[in-house]
C-alpha cells in the first residue's frame, strides 16, 4: 500500500499508453492495487445480462482503471514540458544552458 501521488478530483495527464496525452479527472484511487481510474479515459465496453440495475441488459460503457505510473499530475506534466523545451518560468534556474549556446558567446581563436 503506497502512498498515491494524485488524488481524487486531480487533474491528471497519461504519460504512456494508448491514451498518451489525453487529459481527464481522476474519480477514484485504488492504493491497494495501485490503479486510477480517471474520467473520459480507458474506455471499455462490457456485455450485461438484465437485471434489476440493467433492466434492459445489453452493452454498458465504464472507464476501466489505469496503472498509478502512467499518469502524473496536469500541473507536474507542465512543469515538465517547460523545462525539456527551455520554456521554464523565469527565476526558477531549472534549465541550463545548452553546450551550444554556451559556446557560441566565446569568441573564437
Amino acid at each position: 500500500m503506497a502512498r498515491a501521488h494524485v488524488k481524487k478530483n486531480d487533474v491528471v495527464v497519461v504519460i504512456s499508453g494508448a491514451s498518451k496525452g489525453k487529459t481527464g479527472k481522476v474519480l477514484r484511487v485504488d492504493r491497494d492495487k495501485e490503479c486510477v481510474v480517471v474520467e473520459g479515459l480507458n474506455v471499455r465496453k462490457k456485455a450485461v445480462r438484465r437485471s434489476q440495475k440493467h433492466p434492459q441488459g445489453g452493452i454498458i460503457e465504464f472507464e476501466a482503471p489505469l496503472h498509478i505510473s502512467k499518469v502524473m499530475a496536469q500541473a507536474d506534466y507542465e512543469a515538465r514540458r517547460a523545462r525539456k523545451t527551455g520554456q521554464a518560468p523565469a527565476g526558477t534556474g531549472d534549465r541550463q544552458p545548452s553546450a551550444e549556446s554556451a559556446t557560441a558567446d566565446k569568441p573564437e581563436k
